[in-house]
């Protein structure tokens, strides 16, 4: 079954049988109350639910994974999106005094959407994706997760597919959370070169010196550009093409034939003089990852969680892996329609097995679920998951052993 055997008409049918049988509540839970090592960390926490007609509920609160389990099963929300955690309960945030209702912390997110390149794709636009423009979502990945790691030093950078045209990141690091809204916007700036609307035509202007950080981020690029933008976009293929690329170059530098400029340019990198950095703007503005700033900026903006799924396309909001980022396909990551189809299937010998071991066990059900999820192509992503999680409890254990160990020495 392929996406194309998704239908939206069918949603409401199959959102009940998702988060009863499928939906990783357990994992979920882990991850958003981060340890327990902070009280009420997770009670304090919004959660948004789109409806069915488009019916939107903020302010979502949940004491514990079972009470978010049976809302949500209450609800079958065709969208969830996730806020941060304030300084009360948020689903009692009427019953509290004016001004002190306050988002404290959340995770520093970032939201790459396909839209923002239409001006350098030409293979698709708007809200439509294919395996030529989706390139560029790998670039943004190598780019912004390289900078995150070793330019800001964080450690748990949670990438995830946006279940149709874009990808979203959770850097979830302690250091991350606590962030204040100047701080997040100095990231946000620190990691923007695109500048400019529609109206602007060059989007990228360099300077001497040229920052480390955009000759790491080149490096990334260069490695991508020809076959993507020479061949996949075929920017010199036309003369409509090559004006549009002739539009990004200062005017002392048209002195040359225009093909023979442009040639010389992209495989001859020595071409540039001090203070001459063309070719290298116009790799930038054509694969540069493109950032919505202001998701990045604001504690209390919300974003699409993860699992989550897209009601146009069907598909699952489900985690990368970095290790195979060059060969993540957005049209292989499966629908609500192919897991629930995968739920059908009959069981293998020892799947029954394990089932009459678990009857008369106290957490049958929770057990059955996870044997359910681990039935359909939902399983390698759920693993990885467990993976993230796995790395971040690993570092929350090192934290105490090194703030026991600092304690004893005095």
């Amino acid at each position: 079954m392929t996406s194309a055997d998704y239908d939206q008409a069918s949603l409401p049918d199959l959102l009940p049988l998702y988060y009863h049988r499928l939906f990783p509540f357990s994992q979920y839970h882990r991850w958003l109350n981060y340890g327990g090592v902070t009280k009420n960390y997770f009670q304090n926490r919004e959660f948004s639910f789109t409806l069915k007609d488009d019916i939107y509920v903020r302010y979502q609160s949940f004491s514990t994974q079972n009470e978010l389990e049976k809302e949500m099963q209450k609800m079958n929300p065709y969208k969830i999106d996730i806020g941060a955690v304030y300084s009360h309960r948020p689903n009692q945030h009427n019953t509290v005094k004016s001004g002190s209702f306050q988002a404290l912390e959340k995770e520093l997110v970032f939201d790459i959407d396909m839209t923002d390149y239409d001006d350098v794709r030409s293979c698709c636009s708007g809200a439509d994706i294919c395996p030529k423009c989706w390139t560029l979502m790998t670039i943004a990945i190598r780019v912004l997760d390289r900078a995150l790691r070793y330019d800001f030093g964080f450690q748990h950078c949670l990438w995830v597919y946006s279940g149709r045209r874009g990808v979203h990141c959770w850097v979830c690091d302690e250091a991350a959370r606590k962030l204040s809204v100047a701080a997040r916007s100095a990231v946000a700036e620190y990691l923007s070169l695109v500048k400019g609307g529609e109206e602007t035509v060059r989007k990228v202007v360099l300077s001497d010196p040229i920052h480390p950080f955009i000759t790491e981020s080149l490096t990334v690029v260069e490695r991508y550009f020809p076959q993507y933008a020479l061949l996949g976009q075929d920017i010199l293929g036309s003369k409509e093409a090559v004006d549009k690329v002739l539009a990004l170059l200062p005017e002392d530098i048209l002195f040359l034939s225009k093909h023979a400029l442009i040639k010389t340019t992209f495989f001859n990198q020595t071409t540039a003089k001090k203070g001459h950095y063309f070719e290298m703007e116009i790799m930038l503005q054509y694969c540069y990852p493109r950032l919505d700033v202001n998701v990045s900026k604001g504690v209390n903006h919300l974003l699409k969680s993860p699992f989550s799924v897209h009601p146009k396309t069907g598909r699952i909001s489900v985690p990368i892996d970095l290790k195979e980022l060059d060969r993540f396909d957005p049209f292989d990551v499966p629908t609500i329609s192919l897991i629930c189809k995968e739920l059908d299937q009959p069981k293998t010998e020892k799947e029954q097995e394990d089932t009459m071991e678990n009857e008369n066990e106290k957490e049958a059900g929770e057990q059955r679920k996870r044997r359910d999820y681990k039935r359909t192509s939902l399983a390698k992503y759920v693993k990885l998951f467990d993976k993230f999680l796995e790395g971040m409890a690993h570092s929350r254990k090192g934290e105490l052993l090194k703030n026991s160990d600092l304690q004893k020495n005095f």
